[in-house]
């Protein structure tokens, strides 16, 4: 089991930043690919960012492709994800996410894929 654990949101103006943390416990965070999803009122759960165990893999969704950042310190069993240029359409809950793997990375997009989830935190972006 892992459980996570999401922190860093907020409102902020647009064209301002945040930066968003997943803190990691249970078992080794680092055998588990990451993801960030983000769900808006009245809309489904969307993929937004995922990076493998190793850090050195990283996926965007073409929405916020250049503006965010993923990474992960192993170390401290924590994944962040950096949002910068953000704008009012960003504004959802953020949910980090993960599942095991072994052998080559893949970039998982669907929700299906990811075994476990954080409680979420909210992002509200004001224009």
């Amino acid at each position: 089991q892992v459980q996570l654990v999401e922190s860093g949101g907020g409102l902020v103006q647009a064209g301002g930043s945040l930066r968003l943390s997943c803190a990691a416990s249970g078992r080794t965070f680092s055998s588990y690919a990451m993801g960030w999803f983000r769900q808006a009122p009245g809309k489904e759960r969307e993929f937004v960012s995922s990076i493998g165990w190793r850090g050195s893999y990283k996926y965007y969704a073409d929405s916020v492709k250049g503006r965010f950042t993923i990474s992960r310190d192993n170390s401290k069993n924590t994944g962040y994800l950096r949002m910068n240029s953000l704008k009012p359409e960003d504004t959802a809950v953020y949910y980090c996410a993960a599942y095991y793997y072994s052998g080559s990375y893949y970039p998982a997009i669907e929700t299906a894929r990811y075994d476990y989830w954080g409680q979420g935190t909210q992002v509200t972006v004001s224009s």
